[in-house]
């Protein structure tokens, strides 16, 4: 089904053709979807169980992209807590229990707090079509479901010692088979600086395709950067923690000569193994120039301005 959407916004510099993109072959009417999907068993997650799941697609963030088929976004997954192969994660996606979750907020606030995923649902759930790159030379278009990370953060009062964001995902050895191997330092740890943090691009997600997120993507809540290389979009969130220090993000521990804090899609500096010049979209054979900040530049990048982004990477 085609988009009758028109462009909005411009990402970057360039406004994409649509044979810049993969395909779509995904869009249904959600509710009908939700209690088709339910009656069948075919959610992973429990917290696709609430049958009622609201959201609005924000007219801000509709460009004119095709969709990635969902096919390809569901199940070509990097997430290393179920596996390294692209088909561990919806292999092994019962394997990670979301019942009862909670995010703790901490640190740097004034009001730290523990929030279950009732009171994550409670914020006004938007749609959002997104860029997504990953590191690998792999990309995808993908119509998010969440709300601004901000919002939640103005509900702690961070403190003015706040400077960065560290984001930390679920350990459990005993049920994800990723963990018991160590591939990285569990648990996966990420940051952000507070004004990346705060931006209006940076999205708590909940959902895609117009249904709950699904647990090889994350489930029941994850980040999306959208400027940033994907791995900075750390999922199944546990702990947020707000500090006066740059964490240490776990690709970082693990190959700091390889992995950048800031990690911002630029096509100019290449991956010490391999270039970031082009890129493949998921389901196209061929590949694409890759944009500077995942053609995001118009929005972003005032936050680097002065700094040197090969420096700085």
């Amino acid at each position: 089904m085609k988009s009758n959407l028109k462009p909005l916004i411009r990402l970057g510099n360039t406004t994409p053709k649509e044979c810049d993109v993969t395909p779509e072959a995904f869009f249904l009417n959600r509710r009908q979807f939700i209690r088709s999907a339910l009656a069948a068993g075919l959610f992973s997650s429990p917290i696709a169980a609430l049958a009622d799941f609201n959201f609005s697609p924000n007219s801000t963030y509709r460009p004119n992209l095709k969709l990635t088929d969902s096919e390809h976004a569901l199940n070509y997954n990097n997430f290393y807590e179920l596996g390294t192969d692209k088909s561990d994660p919806p292999r092994y996606a019962d394997r990670l229990i979301t019942d009862n979750w909670q995010v703790r907020i901490e640190g740097e606030c004034a009001k730290p707090q523990t929030f279950d995923m009732d009171d994550l649902l409670a914020f006004d759930q938007e749609e959002r079509i997104y860029r997504f790159r990953c590191v690998e030379g792999w990309s995808m278009v993908v119509p998010w479901i969440g709300f601004p990370l901000s919002k939640l953060l103005d509900k702690v009062e961070p403190t003015s010692k706040a400077k960065y964001v560290e984001f930390i995902s679920i350990l459990d050895r005993e049920n994800l088979p990723g963990q018991r191997f160590d591939i990285l330092n569990w648990p996966y740890r990420e940051g952000l600086r507070m004004d990346e943090a705060m931006h209006p691009l940076t999205l708590m997600t909940t959902g895609l395709y117009g249904k709950p997120l699904q647990n090889q993507n994350g489930a029941p809540i994850r980040l999306i950067v959208p400027w940033k290389y994907g791995f900075k979009s750390a999922k199944s969130i546990v702990t947020i923690r707000l500090t006066d220090k740059q964490p240490v993000s776990s690709w970082m521990a693990a190959a700091p000569s390889e992995y950048g804090f800031y990690s911002n899609v630029n096509p100019d500096v290449s991956h010490p193994r391999w270039s970031q010049a082009k890129e493949r979209p998921l389901g196209s054979f061929f590949k694409q120039k890759t944009l500077l900040f995942n053609g995001y530049a118009d929005e972003v990048a005032s936050l680097y301005k002065g700094m040197d982004l090969k420096k700085n990477y």
